[in-house]
């Protein structure tokens, strides 16, 4: 019976990395990687500092209502839908990016804020850097090609 009560505990303990490793939204997972935002971190599935809901999100647990930014991403799916184009989330957060808007207004577009690893739907976060020596940065590292959708490898 001691054993039962210890591995309850353990369970007890770790619920809430299992609960949270369990509960990442299918776009968060293909965010991330696609941003460059789990670099050096093995465990960012558990870490919610690495893309927080918040990116997207006005709640810090995801869900409605949608920020500038998420509604961005919405809009970009609607727009390309009335063209005839039916994008993949990765896909429509590149052309997203690649338009060089800025939806929250900060004057900082949203490519360089997720560049500067700051919040692209909140106007309150914004890069310390000037927008010049950002771009130039940005750029040097690739511009907004570097957030194009993965390559399928061959054979899959």
């Amino acid at each position: 019976m001691k054993g039962v009560g210890l591995t309850l505990a353990g369970l007890v303990l770790l619920s809430p990395l299992l609960s949270t490793a369990g509960a990442l939204p299918r776009y968060r997972i293909q965010a991330a990687p696609q941003l460059h935002l789990t670099e050096g971190n093995e465990l960012w599935e558990l870490d919610r500092r690495v893309m927080p809901c918040t990116y997207c999100h006005v709640n810090p647990d995801g869900g409605a209502p949608w920020n500038p930014f998420g509604q961005a991403i919405q809009a970009t799916f609607a727009s390309e839908a009335k063209e005839g184009r039916h994008l993949t989330f990765p896909q429509a957060l590149s052309t997203l990016l690649q338009a060089d808007t800025d939806a929250d207004g900060d004057s900082y577009p949203d490519a360089l804020e997720i560049h500067a690893k700051t919040l692209p739907g909140d106007p309150a976060s914004r890069p310390g850097q000037p927008l010049d020596e950002l771009r130039a940065a940005f750029a040097a590292a690739g511009g907004a090609e570097q957030f194009a959708p993965p390559k399928k490898k061959a054979g899959k």
